[in-house]
């Protein structure tokens, strides 16, 4: 038996040891492959839950409904506002320990109705290394990580994705919105759809891997290095410039750094990463 086969079964057999799993699903490349293999292990005793919320766009709710019923697991919507959660819209260093929290809240509450009283996420062992206060909420709530205590990479997860034919084997690297802004800048509705519009006309015109990071006014797209030609290319930059004008942003910049994850933590300190993530 291979390493990543040996990964497989450690997985099926946590899976197949809770007796009923409740994924919080995204619809991403780690929710959509944990969700299918937990269909395919428990049958009628696997749920997905998806949070409607601000902080995801109406592109990646609507993938994430398309790829359940591809699943063909049980799937159920929840609608939920971090942005009412006290302290989050205020945009702290420990904004994902409140945004999982609310979340793991509100999956754990619908997989009860089921008489599922475990809930799992899509973390993996490829995110140790990166700066997650959600983990602590997760911790806090029970939640399981079942990819990660598998030993799950991401590159495995998109191997076994593709043996298993599901769409988001390919699918770009996605977080919510509310990574777009700097720490200490208040988030809104607004200012999260404004992000969206830019967004929606990166992906519409063939650019797959994107960051908008929201700097008030400022427009700054992170793109990988092979499309920083086409974004400042007719017609695209042109398009770009409107789409961002009609957003309410006055000046559009490209991050010549390229895209990159987590890169509004760039600014925090060590001590300020610390304490967010401390037990």
């Amino acid at each position: 038996m291979t390493e990543l086969a040996a990964k497989f079964e450690a997985l099926k057999d946590q899976i197949r040891g809770t007796d009923g799993l409740a994924v919080a699903f995204s619809g991403g490349v780690d929710s959509t492959f944990l969700a299918a293999v937990t269909a395919d292990v428990l049958g009628a005793r696997a749920l997905a839950v998806t949070a409607l919320s601000p902080l995801y766009s109406q592109h990646e709710q609507k993938e994430a409904s398309e790829l359940a019923e591809r699943i063909g697991i049980k799937h159920e919507t929840v609608d939920s506002n971090e942005l009412d959660v006290p302290g989050f819209a205020e945009n702290p260093p420990d904004r994902c320990y409140k945004c999982k929290s609310e979340l793991f809240t509100v999956v754990a509450a619908v997989a009860s109705k089921y008489g599922i009283d475990k809930v799992a996420d899509g973390t993996n062992a490829s995110d140790r290394g990166d700066y997650r206060p959600g983990r602590k909420a997760a911790r806090e709530l029970g939640v399981l990580s079942p990819l990660a205590e598998a030993g799950m990479t991401k590159e495995d997860i998109r191997e076994l994705s593709r043996g298993m034919e599901l769409p988001t084997a390919e699918k770009p690297a996605f977080a919510c919105l509310a990574s777009r802004f700097p720490y200490g800048t208040t988030i809104t509705e607004e200012k999260l759809k404004s992000v969206e519009i830019v967004e929606d006309a990166l992906r519409d015109n063939g650019i797959s891997q994107f960051r908008v990071r929201h700097h008030d006014d400022i427009a700054r797209i992170e793109v990988v290095e092979d499309d920083l030609v086409t974004l400042c290319t007719e017609p695209l930059r042109s398009l770009l410039l409107e789409r961002a004008q009609e957003a309410g942003y006055l000046y559009v910049t490209v991050d010549l750094k390229g895209y990159r994850t987590g890169s509004m933590n760039e600014a925090l300190t060590a001590s300020q990463k610390a304490a967010a993530e401390e037990e």
